[in-house]
Order: structure tokens, then sequence, then C-alpha cells
């Protein structure tokens, strides 16, 4: 009966595929996402460490250029014509990141030359030596504190050196202003744009996208502890490392620096130099990846949908083919095939192994029927036997009654009538008593209780009782006996009594069922798997048996034919209580007949005593008269019903 909350195999693996493969797919895509957070945050960590050299470079190169000039004979000769031409020529091949040069009269502060107008002219009186320097942050005051939403903020920082004449005075001024801002660099469209802060060796903050920190010491900020560690990571020249911090706000900033030595003689003091940019702004390329993931994700889900159908339908098919198959069996064709070539070899097995089960279910099947069928008939024969024998019983008694009630009564006209009155009751008294012995003997073999006494007999011995007995009877039907001369022992181990009930059984229905002709006994040695066989035969020329019969004679209470049971008279238990008996004395017992009015021939096979064996068993006391017997052994043997 089919259970509506189980679930179907087909379901149960494709929850199974799902389950196992959606929570590691989006596993491996959160890691994944996590990897490209990472790798753009390493390379944006790069990318700055890179700008805040190139800015550091960028310094260097200005105070490099600074001090050639300053260096010039030109400009300390101080020939207007020469000089104004010095100047011109030397801004033209000065570097990109030189925005102005202007030469101005220390005296005045007038401008003799220069490029750069009036930014120069209101330099700060700084006590630098040989240069002035002067930082100021391009952003206005009044931007908000700690933003770095405008990425195009520049750091301008103006340096200037006097110039001595040959007498040691000076003469003129010369100053050149550069802006720290960030260039893309070739190539590298992912180095990013950043703002740029300048923090001296003791802590000053030179440099500042923020007005109000200019001039500041790092200790005073929020961020101060980072930011130190900053400065010592960089003077103790860890140029290639880069940190996160945070501001006051809680905006989280990302930093490459760098140190140089300072552009003014203090001491040997380096300026620190750091390019610094928001943490969104260096995961801006981190939006397409989650798409790209996201659409990935999509994709491998109704990927991982479509292969766990595909994989369910491959694997369910089969299974479901042979359950729809043991379903309907019954109601199948007997020709129906079992589904068959899969192509997984486990259920090709099954599949095989479910075809043989099946024919061994109708083999048993028939075999079934056929017990049943012979069951029916046995139990019909049981019915006809149990009558016939009534009849069989009947019959003798009712002759011994009349006998002797003939005699008791004196209704006999002489003594001489009595006397065979006396015989018929005599005769039928015996025959009535190997009724009830066949009956007791078929009842004792259903039991198991049958049981033969083995012992080594001489064949020839028994042959020649029976013929004996059974010589008068064949004589009185005008048959013709054709016994062996039997010269020799022949040595078997049996039953006396019982192979005695057997010959004497098997050569009466030869007598019983033969008119006219004979009855041939003949004796054949002969060699069955390395062992000596005696085979005794008793032919006849009688009614003979249908060969289709021939194997239901040696059933209990089967008869081949009701008529040929009534004008013979019988039971029909000799033939099944001589093959146990037979059976249990190690040997065998066959009917053969060519047809009917053909004649049968019983064939009696026991296995022959080897001259040079011994055999030893305890010897039995017969109470009795005190004779003892021959070493004897009991076997008990049940009925067997042959098919």
């Amino acid at each position: 009966m089919v259970n509506f909350r189980q679930s179907s195999f087909r379901r149960i693996i494709i929850s199974k595929i799902l389950l196992l493969s959606v929570p590691v797919l989006l596993i491996g895509e959160f890691v994944g996402y996590q990897k490209a957070r990472s790798s753009l945050i390493e390379i944006a960590r790069l990318n700055l460490t890179k700008s805040a050299i190139i800015k550091g470079e960028n310094i260097d190169a200005l105070k490099s250029h600074l001090f050639v000039a300053s260096q010039s004979t030109v400009l300390q000769a101080g020939n207007p014509q020469f000089v104004e031409q010095f100047v011109t020529e030397l801004a033209k091949k000065l570097p990109r990141q030189i925005k102005c040069i202007q030469l101005t009269n220390p005296n005045n502060n007038n401008v003799i030359v220069g490029n750069c107008g009036k930014q120069l002219t209101n330099l700060n009186n700084f006590s630098f030596s040989p240069a002035k320097v002067q930082t100021e942050p391009i952003l206005s005051p009044k931007v908000k504190r700690n933003s770095l939403e405008n990425q195009s903020s520049k750091l301008a920082l103006n340096l200037s050196s006097p110039i001595y004449d040959t007498q040691g005075e000076s003469r003129y001024t010369l100053s050149m202003k550069s802006q720290l801002m960030h260039e893309k660099i070739k190539n590298n469209p992912q180095f990013l744009t950043s703002s740029t802060v300048v923090i001296a060796q003791n802590g000053t903050i030179l440099a500042h996208p923020i007005f109000q920190r200019v001039g500041t010491n790092i200790a005073e900020h929020a961020d101060g502890k980072k930011l130190q560690k900053i400065v010592k990571d960089a003077v103790s020249g860890n140029k290639e490392s880069s940190d996160l911090f945070f501001e006051k706000e809680g905006e989280q900033l990302l930093a490459g620096y760098t140190a140089i030595n300072s552009p003014v003689d203090d001491d040997n003091q380096k300026w620190v130099i750091l390019a610094v940019t928001n943490l969104d702004t260096a995961l801006v390329g981190l939006t397409e990846i989650k798409l790209i993931l996201f659409a990935l994700t999509v994709v491998l889900i109704s990927a991982t949908l479509l292969a766990s159908l595909y994989v369910a339908n491959y694997l369910a098919r089969p299974v479901e083919k042979l359950r729809d198959y043991a379903l309907h069996i019954h109601s199948k064709e007997t020709s129906s095939p079992v589904p068959h070539n899969f192509n997984i070899r486990e259920f090709n097995q099954l599949a095989q192994a479910l075809d043989q089960m099946v024919e061994r279910l109708k083999a048993w099947a028939e075999e079934l029927e056929i017990a049943w069928k012979d069951a029916k008939t046995a139990n019909q024969s049981k019915s006809h036997f149990l009558a016939t024998t009534s009849h069989e019983l009947r019959n003798p008694l009712n002759v011994i009654i009349n006998s002797i009630r003939l005699v008791r009564d004196d209704l006999c006209d002489d003594r001489e009538e009595e006397k065979e009155f006396l015989k018929r009751a005599d005769e039928t008294a015996i025959h009535l008593l190997s009724i009830i012995n066949d009956l007791l003997d078929i009842s004792r073999i259903e039991a198991g209780k049958l049981s033969v006494t083995i012992e080594p007999i001489d064949l020839r011995q028994v042959v020649n009782e029976v013929i004996n007995l059974q010589s008068l009877n064949i004589r009185q039907k005008g048959l013709q006996l054709n016994a062996p001369d039997l010269q020799e022992q022949i040595q078997v181990n049996a039953d006396t009594d019982k192979l005695k009930q057997v010959l004497i059984n098997v050569i009466g229905n030869a007598t019983k069922f033969t008119e006219q002709g004979s009855i041939s006994i003949t004796t054949e040695i002969k060699d069955i798997n390395s062992k000596s066989w005696v085979n005794l035969a008793v032919k006849d020329t009688g009614i003979g048996i249908d060969i289709e019969q021939q194997q239901k004679l040696f059933r209990p209470f089967v008869m081949v034919d009701g008529a040929t049971t009534r004008k013979y008279n019988g039971t029909g238990l000799g033939l099944a209580i001589s093959r146990n008996l037979i059976e249990l004395m190690g040997g065998t017992i066959t009917l053969e007949s060519p047809g009917i009015n053909q004649g049968t021939t019983v064939k009696i096979n026991l296995p022959l005593i080897d001259s040079d064996s011994k055999t030893t068993v305890s010897n039995k006391i017969d109470s009795g008269n005190g004779n003892s017997k021959v070493p004897s052994a009991t076997i008990q043997g049940k009925l067997k019903v042959k098919k």
C-alpha cells in the first residue's frame, strides 16, 4: 500500500543534491567574494604605497632641481639678460610635477623673471636653510572635517633658495612650486587617486586635506596611535607596508606611505608621505564583482537544479521501471520480459536477479499446481482406496462368517463339506490378514516407524524359499515358471523377512495379472560406480501397464484402473510398501512395461557384500530359546512419495 507521507526516490535524489550543492555553492561564492574583496584591498594598498613613493620622489626631485639651479654661475653672475634667458629655459626643462619657477629680489620681493605670477610672493618666513618650504592645503577650510570625498585635493609645496654673488651677498631668491596631486600611472587603470598627508618625524602635520589639522601634532587626534605607528614604521624604512585606520567619526580609510628625507636641512629629520583614500573608493570595483557573483550564483543554482533533475531522472527511471514491473507482474503476461539494458550495471544485475526470481516463482507455481493436482488425485485415490479396501475387508469377513455359520448350524451334508467350508474360511482369513498387514505397514511407513533388520544373508536361499511358496499358485494357473538354478551364494545385506515379503508381493502380482504365458526370474551381477550390485528381475507376460501410468504404481493409495482392481482384487499398497522396504535395505526397485498386454518386468537391485570385508556388530540374543542370531542392525524408514 502506498504511503503518501513517504517521499519518492526521484524527489529524494533532487533534494539531496540541492541540499548538498547549494550550501557548498553559496559558501564558495562567499569565499570568492571575500577573496575578491581582500584582493582589491591589497591592490589598493599597493597602489597607495606606490602613490606615496611617487609623491615623495616628487619632493626629492623638487629639492634637487632647486639646489642645482641655485648653484648656477649664470644666476650668481647676475647679468639680467642671461639670468632671464636661463630661468626661462630652466622652466621649460623642469619635470611636470614642478608647476612653476620664479626669480625674485630678496630685498623687495619683486619678481624678476618667472611663470608663477603672484602665487609665490607671500611666502611665510620659515627659518629653514638653505631653502624655505610652505605647505598649503588647496581645500577650503569650510570643507567638512575628515571628508575625503574630493579626491582631486592636492598639496602645494613651495620651496625657495637664496642665490649669492661671488662676494657672498644675497642677490636673488629662486622659488619653485610643486603640487603633490595623484596622477594615474600608465597601463594601470586601477591605480587610485588619493589625498596626501605629510607628517614630520616629530609628529607635526605639515600637509593635510583638512586645513585645521595643518601644524597640529598627530597625538592630538583620535587616530593618533595609528598614525604614530605608521610614522614609526615609515621612518624605520618599511616603505611597503600599509595600514587601515579610522577617523573619529568612523569613516574607514586606507593608507599607503613612505618616508623621505626632509627637504629642509633640519638635523636629518624625515617626512612621512601618506596617500590616503576612502575604503569605499578602494572597493569601487567590488560592486561589479557582486553583480557578477550574483549572476554566477543564479546560473550555477539553475545549472545545479537542471543537473539534479537529469541525474534524478537518469537514476530513478530504472527503479521506476522495475517498480512498475513488480507491481503489475500479476497482471502481465508470462511472456512479458523484465526491463533491462540499463546504462547502470547494478540495475542490470537487479533486473537479472528479478528475472531469475520471477522464473523461479513461475517454476514453483507450476510445481505447486502439479503437487496440488497430485494431492487432489491422491485424496481422490485415497477415498477410492478406502472404499475399495472396505469392500476387500467386507467380502472376506462375509465369507468367513458364512462358512463358520454353515458349520456351526450343521447345515453341511457331511464332514467333507464342513472341512471345505472351514478351509475356505481359513484361506480367506489369511487373505484378510495380509490386507491388514499391508495397512499396518503403510501406517508405520507414514509414521516413520517401519524398521528393517539388516544382516548378511544369502539371496539364493531367500529366492528359492519364495519360489517354493509361489510355485503352487503359478502351476494352478497353468503358467510356466522359469527360475534360475543358483549354485553359488549371493551375499547381500538385507532383512530376510522383509525381502521375502517384497519378493512374494512381486511374484504374486506377476501371477495375479498373468492369464497365460510364463513368469521368469533372473539374477545378474553388475558393477555400477565401482560398486557391485545384484539385479533380480521378475518378468511376466501379463496384462502390462500403460507407460504413463507406471510411476503411479509406487504411490500409496493409487491404483491404475478401478475396473482392474475390482477384477483382480487388491489394495494397491504392495509396490509402495516394497519400494520403501527395498530403499531401507539400500537397494532400488523399478517397474518397466512396453505397454498394455505386453507384460511387465520388476527389477530389484541390492548391493553385494565384498567377500574380503568383515562386519562387526554386537550379537542379539533371543531370550526365548537361547539361540544367538547373526550380527544385525535395525534401520527405520518413512514413506517416500516419488513423482
